[in-house]
Formats: C-alpha cells, structure tokens, sequence
C-alpha cells in the first residue's frame, strides 16, 4: 500500500475523517474468534477500513442483521452447471458465495488449453472473485479416450497469471504414489502452491504417500471416518455437497457425535446444476444444512469463510478485518440464516442483473465427431454366465462391482441381454477423435423403463454416455448428441421427449440459464416418471458412470473399467 493511500485509510480507522461506506448497527461475524459482536465495519476503496464506532459519508443501517464475510466455494468446476461461467458466478453470488476455486479440467479434457483459456476469459471482471487451479490430469488416467493431453510443459506458460492458484485435484492417485515421471513434473512444477487432491479410499499407507506427494487437500470423502483419515494425515477435507453427491449429512453428523474440531474442514459444491443453485442455494445451503444437523453457527461459518481462506492463502479475504477485501453476505439472523444482501468489494450485487453473455470462440462449438456408430453395435452376447453389474447407489457416485445372473432374449439363433425394469444397458461412445470406440455395460439401479438418456457430459473424457431399456431409443439418444453437438437428451418410447443443446465444448450452453432451467424442469421429472430413481439426478449421476477414478467399476469407450483392479474387460461378461 502506498503511503500516502495508507495515511488516508489510517485517518479513517482512528475516526479522525469519515469512511467513505460504514456498515452501522450489525452483528459482526469474526470468523478469527468465531464470535459475533455488535460492532460498525468501515470501507474505503472495496477494503475494509475497520471494525468498531464509525461515521461515513454513507451509511447503511443493518439494524441488527448478521454481517459476514463473503463465502467461499474451495472447489467446483463451473462447466458442471451447465450454463456459461458469467451467468454460474452471478447466480451463486446472490447466494452470497463472493469467492470460486475453480477447476476447469472438464474444458481441458474436450479442448485442452483453449478450453483453459475460454473459462479464464469468461471469469474475467466479473462481480465476484474467480481463482483457477491447473488441471492434473488431462486425460484423468491412462484408461481415457478424451480430446487433449496437458502436460507439464503446457502449464508453464499459466505460472504467472494472477488468477491461477494451484494444481487442480491430482485424480490419478496411482501416478503419485508410484512415483510416476510426468505427475511429478506437475508436482514440482507446483511445489510451492497448493496442490488439489482427489482420493476416494485409499488404503492408509497409499494415503500416506499420497500426501507425502505434497497433496494438500480433498472432496471426495462420503464418510466421517475416512474424512477424518485425510485430517490426521493434515489434508483439508473439502466437505462436498452438489446434486449427484451429497457427503455433507454423513461427515457434519459426524463432526457433531464426535465433537471433532473443524479447523480442517470447509465447504464446497464440485458438481451442482444451475436450477438446484437457484432453488436450493449453494454454500449457504451447506452452511444451513449444517447448522441443522446440530453444528454451531459459528463453526459452520467459519467452514463457508476463513478455512478456505487459508487453506488457498487468501489472505485478503476470509474476515472481516482492516485489510481485506470488503465482501460481505449480510444475514437475516443466526438463526435462520436467510441471505438478504451481499457485497462484493463494498459494492451490492444487484439481484437478477441481466448477465452479459460473451461469445464463444466457433473453435469450441464443434466438438463432437464420431464415427461408426450403429444401433447394431449395442446389441450385448450373453454367453450364458454371469455378467459384471454395475451397481449405482442413490445420492451417490461411487458403485459397486456385483456379479449376478441377468435376463435373456433368444434373437437370430443367439442369445443377447435383455434390459427390464431392474437392469439397464448402458454405453460410451468416443467423441472427439473419430476413433470408433464403444463400450456396452450392464447398469442395476438407475431404473429407467420405456426410453433410454443421454449426454455428452460423461467425467473426465466427456465422450458420449447412453443408458436406456432397449437399443433402438438409445441409438436415438446417441444420434441427437451427434446432431446438436452435445447436451442431454430423453427418448421416450421411440421419440425425442426433449433435449438440452450443450454446444459449447459439448458441456455448456450459451442460450441462458432460463432456457437451461425450463429445459431440465421438463426433462428431469419425466426421467423420474420413467422410473428413474428419486435419489438419482437423472443427468448428473449418469455423467459420472464413465469416471475411472472412482470405485469400483465404470464403463469407458474401451470397455468395463474394473478401478480397484486397474483392469478393463471388453464385455461385462468378460
């Protein structure tokens, strides 16, 4: 700070001259103590001046109401909601999220540094604080079909650039605990940042090394136990709840049983679509959730504030403090928790301000090239044994590898897998380079009947996944992507129910959140009438069947993907 700007703000903390904004009569969170204390904040310049007794040139009367710091989402990735970046930040924000730790390797995946560079732009003087952690691992493993490869020396040309933080979450675990030359490239490379993880299950000494690789933290915990593994291994656990994974309910109750302290735990969403933002919140629905399963405020607060802060060395932001940065998310109560204002840099985010959209390079719009597919090719041999299942489980995306006796239909002198209302067929199909690749699998839970879903968001590789009762409705579904150059799509007994274009890079649209939002209101209770299970997001649960880092079976282009085995089988009767 200069020191004639340092002389200024000096005069205004000591009351000497008058602010230029004071926020009077409020109850101040200090997340540092985790207290709240009736006090007046000054600002000056988007910074705050100071806590205490105060006059302004202008002033706004909070008459009671909590003010907070701003919240902070310590790891999502915006392509998931489907919308453009500007319109996800804006949306959230109202909710009083004023920080993004954004990991863009869905982009990267389909169109490696241009995809990059794309979320990069769109984030760019927008009314909120959008940081970037560099994807790890592009592809995800060595397994993926995916559209580019982000090496080490691809990265080094985004070292300097303000907005990016870290290495974004190192998903091939195996890569780092082996001690494999070009992960630890990108380890190095980031050795004095922090380091993004990404390690479902780990067994405790594989968990050791992980962490002894520099990885500083992680969201994919869905127990307290293993949470609290990752703390006392001295990882940030990044407590996830988005719409197709919700962990907050089993690690909050047991942070609550246990009295366990929470200084290594914070909030996030990963994963969540854009209408779920809008009715249901985004980290204040984590905070209230919280709160609900018996948390205190204070440290729910604390979780959504200060601990991401530090955990991302944000040292600007996090508190209410002379220093840092004036975003504020003012409260009805500390009871209820309703968000009523919120400010960024000392200015109010205007509710429902019209986002401008910024137009997308035509590069990026013409992403989906397939060749060789055929309804034909979905037809599944049954050879008369039992068959791999892959077994989802609701209000979550982890599975089970089962082995059972599945149905049959004798066609044409031999015997194919007949999907009923039990089992499903589901399918990959390669995207981005024409290779021709396909893999069929068996799925048991999902539940739909009469139809068949698809879309081009499949983690990481976002190649094309289909589930569906019978070939000809998904060869539909398959042939729609193809034609609108990625989105969703539900087929319903041989017609197109409704599809929602995702043109951008085959992830995003850039029709408007309305028309993303009138799209899913439709298609979304429909697949739960075909009989879609109600704790499955019919879309984003399915997104996730093709992610080979999760346990414990998945389906890929190149076939059935057993993970703990680190194996692929061409059939799931293989």
């Amino acid at each position: 700070m200069e020191l004639e700007m340092y002389r200024r703000y000096s005069q205004m903390a000591r009351g000497i001259e008058k602010a230029e904004l004071v926020f009077k009569n409020g109850r101040v969170f200090s997340s540092g103590t985790g207290e709240f204390i009736d006090r007046d904040v000054a600002v000056a310049d988007g910074i705050v001046i100071g806590v205490g007794t105060y006059k302004g040139e202008r002033e706004i009367d909070l008459e009671g109401k909590v003010i907070c710091p701003g919240f902070i989402d310590s790891h999502l990735h915006l392509e998931s909601t489907l919308v453009t970046p500007g319109e996800l930040v804006r949306q959230a924000a109202q909710c009083g999220t004023t920080t993004f730790i954004v990991d863009p390797h869905e982009s990267a995946n389909v169109s490696g540094t241009d995809g990059i560079d794309y979320i990069l732009d769109q984030t760019d003087n927008v009314p909120t604080n959008v940081y970037v952690m560099m994807p790890s691992c592009v592809p995800a493993t060595h397994v993926d079909d995916n559209g580019c490869i982000l090496t080490a020396g691809k990265m080094k040309g985004y070292l300097e650039h303000p907005r990016i933080l870290g290495l974004g979450e190192v998903m091939d675990a195996p890569s780092v605990i082996n001690g494999s030359v070009s992960m630890h490239e990108k380890l190095q490379l980031f050795q004095d940042r922090v380091k993004d993880g990404h390690a479902p299950f780990l067994a405790p000494g594989d968990l050791s090394a992980y962490v002894l690789g520099g990885i500083d933290t992680d969201h994919e915990c869905v127990d307290y136990e293993y949470a609290m593994s990752e703390a006392r291994n001295g990882m940030y656990v990044l407590i996830r709840e988005g719409s197709a994974a919700r962990n907050l309910d089993a690690i909050v109750s047991g942070i609550v049983e246990h009295h366990t302290d929470t200084t290594s735990f914070c909030f996030c969403t990963d994963d969540k679509h854009i209408e779920e933002i809008r009715r249901e919140g985004h980290i204040n629905y984590n905070v209230k959730r919280a709160v609900q399963l018996g948390l205190p405020v204070e440290k729910a607060l604390q979780m959504a504030t200060i601990q991401p802060a530090r955990c991302y060395g944000l040292c600007h932001l996090g508190m209410i403090a002379p220093g840092r940065q004036a975003d504020f998310v003012i409260l009805d109560n500390v009871i209820d928790l309703n968000v009523v204002d919120v400010y960024h840099c000392g200015k109010r985010i205007i509710k429902e301000e019209k986002t401008e959209l910024k137009i997308c390079p035509p590069y990026l719009k013409n992403t989906v090239h397939v060749s060789g597919f055929s309804e034909e090719r979905l037809k599944l041999k049954h050879p008369g044994t039992k068959a791999r299942v892959i077994q989802m489980q609701e209000k979550q995306i982890v599975t089970k590898a089962v082995l059972e006796e599945v149905p049959w239909v004798e066609e044409n002198g031999g015997k194919y897998f007949a999907p009923d209302r039990e089992y499903q067929k589901i399918a990959v199909i390669e995207r981005h380079k024409n290779t021709g690749k396909m893999g069929v699998g068996i799925v048991k839970g999902y539940g739909i009947c009469g139809g068949a879903i698809a879309s081009s968001v499949s983690h990481d590789s976002h190649n094309i996944i289909v589930v569906g009762d019978n070939d000809h409705d998904m060869a539909l579904a398959v042939k729609e992507m193809i034609r609108t150059q990625g989105g969703y799509t539900l087929v319903c007994n041989g017609e197109i129910y409704g599809t929602l274009p995702l043109p951008v890079m085959g992830l995003i649209s850039d029709a408007g959140y309305e028309r993303v939002n009138e799209a899913l209101a439709r298609m979304i209770p429909k697949a739960h009438e075909m009989g879609v299970k109600e704790g499955f997001d019919p879309f984003i649960t399915l997104s996730f069947m093709a992610l080979p880092v999760i346990p414990e079976i998945r389906v890929t282009p190149r076939g059935i993907y057993l993970v703990n085995e680190d194996s692929i089988i061409r059939t799931p009767f293989g």
